[in-house]
């Protein structure tokens, strides 16, 4: 069964989320798994593209936008359904995608931005009402 992480960060703002999935890309390619990271929209998938190429010096991140490639290790989309991945998840857009149970684990960034807070609080019902097991990490 799919496991969803809630990753609470006290930052607000757009930039926060993506940072902090840029951190998450690096903690779960390091551990050798795939990743796909469903944006909101092509501008967000566009500005966490180029965030990557820039977001360690000391590390690379191998990466394409899904229209691109789905050949690398992390894949950028924004409501495609992958083709190659299914191991981790991470979901900037504020609902759960139709396809987020074919992966291992699922990932939200939840920032403290009001209407942010809302979405994320109704998917976490979503998720617990469908009886998925959910972590919260405070970061």
């Amino acid at each position: 069964m799919t496991r969803v992480d809630f990753y609470v960060v006290a930052d607000a703002g757009p930039d926060a989320r993506l940072f902090v999935a840029a951190r998450l890309a690096d903690k779960v390619l390091a551990k050798g798994h795939t990743l796909f990271i469903n944006a909101c929209d092509r501008q967000q998938a566009e500005q966490l593209d180029a965030m990557l190429w820039s977001y360690r010096s000391a590390s690379f991140i191998p990466h394409s936008l899904c229209d691109e490639s789905e050949n690398e290790p992390v894949v950028i989309g924004w409501g495609q359904e992958p083709t190659q991945h299914d191991d981790v998840l991470i979901n900037l857009d504020s609902t759960a995608p139709a396809f987020f149970s074919r992966f291992s684990r699922v990932a939200e960034i939840v920032t403290q931005d009001h209407e942010h807070i809302d979405a994320l609080r109704d998917a976490w019902r979503f998720y617990r009402d469908r009886g998925y097991p959910l972590t919260k990490h405070d970061l």
